[in-house]
């Protein structure tokens, strides 16, 4: 089976006149997302803490813009609430409404094992997801149920549902999304606002470019994986750009893997990457060897 036949072709178009926002939309899944979006017409906000990155995904998107979709940027950070007040102004702009939120700003931070966490670290990775997300929330609903209904895309992760020993935070924070567009989607559902969350899996990304393709963490992946391979942005961008359409209207409060059938078996083994620097006991509660 060649390439091309295994990706399929997907027709475009149908985001007409839509105003969506993308949160850390300057790379990797959210700069995927915004172009899937912008190349079926929607009128697309990216916001970022980086500026420059912003700009150079921008000049990408729009060079892929179709019927009639644009990108704009702005630089934030979602953790801030005057910020996020900021980019929700903004993204409605375009059209003079707010359509459709794509909360994709989010990330890790120290590994290791839970007795050995750093607090203050915990909590800056607890905010970036699930305070962030939660900000983005606050301040599009309003905008949305004024446009008459929208779409809220919260991105989760594999390790928000399937053990990653050493993730720490991450894991608590991704399951923390999932549970907050569950109850929304009950909450805003009589006012047509959806929530849905989408669960990545190892996708070939600027950070997952960390992980050796030689290395027993990247076997640990492919050997847990089904479709036996690694999946790419543009396959999250094609769920989000489905859940922000309005073929997806009767879908609100689920939680949707993109992950090649991951979910079916186990998580991945970190042991690699945390045993060096902290010894062997210290992976199961034992102290850190000197």
């Amino acid at each position: 089976m060649t390439e091309q036949k295994r990706k399929g072709s997907i027709p475009t178009g149908g985001l007409d006149g839509m105003a969506v926002l993308v949160t850390g939309g300057g790379t990797g899944i959210g700069a995927a997302c915004a172009a899937r979006l912008a190349a079926d017409g929607a009128a697309v906000t990216i916001c970022g803490r980086t500026e420059s990155k912003l700009e150079d995904a921008a000049k990408k998107i729009e060079a892929g813009a179709g019927h009639g979709g644009s990108v704009q940027i702005i630089a934030g950070d979602v953790t801030s609430e005057d910020d996020v007040r900021r980019i929700m102004a903004k993204s409605a702009e375009p059209t003079g409404g707010l359509d459709g939120v794509v909360a994709n700003a989010g990330g890790g931070g120290g590994m290791g094992p839970y007795h050995l966490q750093d607090t203050d670290e915990f909590v800056r990775v607890l905010h970036l997801n699930v305070l962030g997300t939660m900000l983005c929330v606050k301040h599009s609903v309003p905008l949305m149920v004024e446009a008459g209904g929208g779409s809220f895309v919260g991105m989760s992760s594999i390790a928000g549902h399937v053990t990653h020993p050493y993730f720490g935070a991450y894991t608590v924070g991704k399951a923390g999304i999932e549970e907050m567009m569950k109850n929304a989607a009950d909450e805003f559902g009589p006012r047509q606002v959806r929530f849905n969350s989408i669960r990545p899996g190892f996708i070939a990304t600027e950070i997952m470019e960390g992980v050796p393709r030689d290395s027993e963490v990247y076997d640990s992946y492919i050997q847990n994986t089904p479709m036996d391979g690694v999946g790419e942005s543009e396959d999250v961008a094609n769920l989000a750009r489905f859940l922000i359409g309005q073929e997806s209207r009767w879908v609100t409060g689920c939680a949707i893997n993109v992950d090649g059938g991951h979910a079916l078996r186990r998580g991945p083994n970190f042991s690699q990457f945390v045993e060096p620097a902290i010894g062997k006991a210290a992976l199961s509660g034992g102290p850190v060897e000197s």
